[in-house]
Order: C-alpha cells, then structure tokens, then sequence
C-alpha cells in the first residue's frame, strides 16, 4: 500500500489539499534523504501519485533550493537549502547547550533574568533563560517573540545585519509599545552605529514600561553574529547609569560564549 493510499480523506480542496501537498513535500525529502538520489517515476512510485503531480513537487522544492538535479541523468538529491535548514536547527541547539554555564554564572553574578535570542525573520525569539536572585518576578521570555527595534537583543541583530536587510527592516512601519520606543529610522539608525562601537545595546522602557535591558552579540566560528545574550530587569535596578556596566560585563559574557561557539581559533 502506498503512502497516499494511507491516508484516506486528503483528496478534497482547500485547506486539506495543501496539507497534503505539504505532506506529499516533506515525502519526497525523505526518500530523496534515504536513496541519495531518485528520478520523477521512483519518486511518483512511491508516493502513490502520477508523475506530472511528482514533478510539480519536484519544481517547487527546486525553487526553494532543497532540491537539485543532476545534469546528465535527470535524477534529483538533495540541496543546498537543507543544509541551511539544518544548520540553523543545529546552532540552536549547540548554542542552547553551550549556553547554559555562562548565562547561569551571570545571572548568578548580576542577579537578573539572562536571556539568549536568535533570530526569526522580523523578530527576535528567547531559546533560553536563567534567572538571578533579583529577579522575584516570574515573567517568561522563552519562545517570546519579540520586535528587533524596541528590544536590547534586536537591536544588536539589527546592527550587524546587512545594509540591505537592515534597510529591509528600518522601511517597514515600526510600532510604539510605550512612549520611549524609538520608531524613527534615522535614530534608530544612529543608535545602531553606537551598538556597533560599543559592543552591546541597550534599552530603557522602549518595549514595556519599567523594563530596561542590555544585550551582546555572539558568533559563530565566522564571525557572524547568531545570537543575542541580554539581561534584564526592572528600571530602578538598571537605570541609565549603570547600563554601561551591565552592558560591558554582558558583552564578556557574549563573548566568552562566542568563544564556545568556535569564535576566535
């Protein structure tokens, strides 16, 4: 029995019908994974569907670049685009464990709530958390995503991304979350040059009232910035004049797990 012939009721329009091309997509990455390569009948073989259908799924996952073709026998594998896939699935999970040692010592230290976000597109999303002894609040950032221009962490994304990326995203509407946001893109665009210089962002009540943070980058073994390390708290604990601090010791700690990540060998 085929697959398709295993799961009776995918055959109607709409919503279903792209369930069960999506299904039918992430079908032909497993058998191209487990055959190294295959040609447009294998593949229609045993998804249990017409080749032309086959085809078509071949031709959107060769778009994306998760699949390729070989020349001279027409057969398809796998692309360059899984790679990417599972590079970013791999960096967080390294990082995730890597993590733990430094953001525990400086939340310990400091006795705020640390955080480490990656990026998501057009946000900043928390995949771990440790809490110092300050914080007797039991607010949970993880898995929150959170916008780049009013957050420490964003804003460090935002600083060493590309021009154009980072044009990308200064273009688009930017919402007030409180009466310190800054939504123009031409200070924002100043203040990024100062993350850069400096080495570590920081924030005061630009994304909830009361709220005040400071973040640093962490590199993979290129250099490339993959991750924020931040720390938080309330406002009459890290007011203006100890920013500096707090953001010079974090930037140590960001880069001490940058160091783990392979950064500097």
């Amino acid at each position: 029995m085929t697959r398709a012939q295993q799961q009776p009721g995918r055959n109607g329009t709409g919503a279903t019908s792209a369930v069960q091309s999506v299904d039918r997509a992430v079908s032909v990455l497993e058998i191209l994974a487990r055959h190294g390569e295959a040609g447009v009948t294998e593949i229609a073989g045993e998804l249990g569907v017409h080749k032309s259908t086959a085809f078509r799924l071949l031709g959107v996952l060769e778009n994306r670049g998760l699949v390729a073709q070989t020349t001279d026998r027409g057969k398809y594998y796998l692309g360059a685009g899984v790679l990417r896939l599972a590079g970013a699935a791999a960096v967080r999970l390294d990082i995730s464990q890597e993590g733990v040692p430094v953001c525990r010592e400086l939340a310990d230290e400091l006795g705020e709530t640390v955080n480490i976000a990656v990026l998501d597109d057009d946000a900043a999303v928390n995949i771990m958390q440790a809490r110092g002894t300050a914080a007797v609040t039991a607010q949970n950032w993880l898995g929150r995503r959170t916008p780049l221009h009013a957050t420490a962490g964003g804003k460090v994304f935002l600083a060493h991304m590309t021009p154009v990326l980072r044009e990308g995203h200064l273009s688009r509407p930017l919402h007030r979350f409180t009466e310190h946001t800054v939504t123009g893109a031409s200070v924002l665009r100043g203040g990024l040059e100062t993350v850069v210089e400096r080495g570590f962002a920081a924030t005061l009540e630009e994304l909830e009232l009361g709220l005040a943070a400071v973040a640093a980058p962490v590199r993979a073994h290129d250099g490339t910035v993959i991750a924020a390390l931040s720390v938080s708290g309330p406002v009459y604990r890290l007011n203006a004049d100890r920013l500096p601090e707090l953001g010079s010791r974090t930037a140590t700690a960001a880069a001490e797990l940058s160091r783990r990540m392979g950064y500097g060998f």
